[in-house]
């Protein structure tokens, strides 16, 4: 899946899909025949049929319909140890449907999705201002058409971490009263125009504000966290969760959940005690990064985090989400409302 706004996410040249931290993942899951893993971000399917060649069998979800289809042949193929889900990955206990042996997840968006100018997520090729991942749902188009400036500037300046998220905000909602925002090359352009755009910069001055819309539109901080959550209900005792991260609010909710699950968060003598609740994973192994040699390869990989961890005997924990310490967002159903 993709990397952060400077490595062709939003609006950058075409990459070949290629695993990130493949070796790190396989070492972190340690697949053996007769174990079963889930691989809640199919995608192009890399990690997948890595696994297989390990002898694992695969529980591949995905929720764009798209990848599920490119992946059935790959399934016949299979001899029936690949089993392909349509679906979010935020109920993958649920569509595992068994205790399982591993959980990998690769957050993000699929370089098959930006390659696809019909899909919207990127300005390279000119297409309709959707970004749906699922192909359901409200679009990038009715965000940007539909919001207040104010929610705009939220939207763009936490998720997207824009510096001109107010501006870019106010000229939307001025420029839509005009004409709407529908094409992807039309709101780049229109951000170029405002904003500027200096010799030196490595990222198109829309790239921020792409990757926010993408993360907004399809809830992924929140399903990443909620995927979390599943994980830790379908691991059996020994099981081991595997995430690949591309951007630092990825990582972040990878860390505290991991954190929090642990126990190894520490504390204070100062402080109280406090009802200690059993962890359900163990010491996470320590934050992987990919080489030098890996990111020269595959530019996409510069900004990959692995974080690995084991489960406990431990039962799972109840949701909770205010672990996580997500910011007010404007609620993604607002865009339905005129």
């Amino acid at each position: 899946m993709m990397a952060d706004p400077g490595d062709n996410d939003a609006g950058g040249g075409p990459v070949r899909h290629i695993p990130v931290l493949l070796d790190e993942v396989l070492a972190a899951l340690a697949p053996a025949g007769g174990m079963v893993i889930v691989d809640g971000t199919f995608g192009a399917g890399g990690y997948t049929m890595a696994l297989l060649a390990l002898g694992a069998s695969v529980i591949a979800i995905d929720r764009d319909p798209d990848a599920i289809e490119a992946g059935r042949s790959l399934e016949a193929a299979s001899g029936g140890k690949l089993t392909l889900a349509h679906g979010a990955f935020s109920h993958l206990d649920e569509q595992a449907g068994q205790p399982v042996d591993g959980v990998v997840l690769d957050i993000g968006v699929s370089s098959m999705q930006i390659d696809e100018a019909g899909r919207g997520f990127s300005f390279r090729h000119d297409g309709p201002l959707d970004m749906r991942m699922a192909q359901q749902g409200m679009t990038a188009a009715d965000v940007v058409n539909r919001f207040k400036a104010g929610d705009l500037a939220r939207i763009f300046g936490f998720l997207g971490d824009e510096r001109h998220a107010g501006r870019i905000g106010r000229m939307i909602e001025k420029r839509r009263a005009e004409r709407p925002f529908e094409r992807t090359r039309d709101l780049a352009e229109s951000i170029e125009a405002l904003v500027g755009r200096n010799p030196k910069d490595k990222i198109h001055p829309a790239t921020r504000v792409f990757q926010a819309l993408r993360i907004f539109v399809n809830d992924e901080l929140g399903e990443l966290a909620r995927a979390l959550f599943a994980a830790e209900r379908a691991l059996k005792p020994g099981g081991r969760l595997a995430v690949v991260t591309f951007h630092s609010l990825e990582d972040r909710i990878v860390k505290r959940f991991l954190v929090d699950r642990s126990g190894s968060g520490g504390g204070s003598r100062h402080l109280p005690e406090v009802h200690i609740q059993q962890a359900t994973f163990e010491k996470p192994a320590a934050v992987i990064a990919a080489s030098d040699a890996e990111a020269e390869r595959n530019p996409r990989a510069r900004s990959a985090k692995l974080r690995s961890a084991m489960r406990t005997a431990a039962p799972s924990r109840a949701d909770d989400l205010s672990i996580f310490g997500f910011a007010k967002l404007p609620d993604i159903r607002q865009a339905g409302e005129r």
